[in-house]
């Protein structure tokens, strides 16, 4: 018990001696005018464009497939299996966006870029962006398009 009083006691005087200290030998204080101490500022997030931000989907033919990007979740899916994904973010590179990761039976990875006129070529609808997964060992191009903003046919 006494060597913790002596250890805190000794903590104590090791702070002290760290302030800054008046001629007096009391502890300095800034003064009330003073501006506050800058904190650090955050590491900066590489923001992404406008047309990669919310939730997206993505889609091709020949095989049909399907993604879609959401908040906390990536799900690829084609009619034979629906995979799900953690969403860990994305990052810009060389003007796409990336989306990785490698849990789950196969890694994947998912790269849209802006492509006016993206074409599914199934129908005559048209994309604003170009997408492609890599999933495992095979690579499915096709359209992808912020969610809420899906071409219809007959628009």
């Amino acid at each position: 018990m006494r060597h913790a009083l002596l250890t805190t006691a000794a903590a104590a005087l090791l702070l002290a001696a760290c302030q800054p200290q008046a001629p007096d030998g009391s502890v300095a204080q800034p003064p009330a005018d003073a501006p506050a101490p800058a904190a650090p500022a955050p590491a900066p997030a590489a923001a992404l464009p406008a047309a990669f931000q919310g939730d997206l989907d993505a889609h091709g033919t020949e095989p049909f497939w399907g993604v879609k990007i959401r908040e906390g979740q990536i799900e690829f899916s084609t009619p034979e299996s629906n995979i799900a994904f953690p969403n860990k973010g994305a990052s810009v590179v060389d003007g796409k966006v990336v989306w990785e990761n490698a849990e789950g039976p196969r890694p994947i990875k998912i790269t849209l870029r802006e492509q006016a006129g993206c074409s599914d070529g199934m129908s005559d609808l048209t994309y604003p962006l170009a997408a492609e997964v890599a999933l495992g060992g095979t690579t499915y191009k096709g359209c992808a398009v912020k969610t809420a903003e899906k071409p219809r046919e007959g628009q």
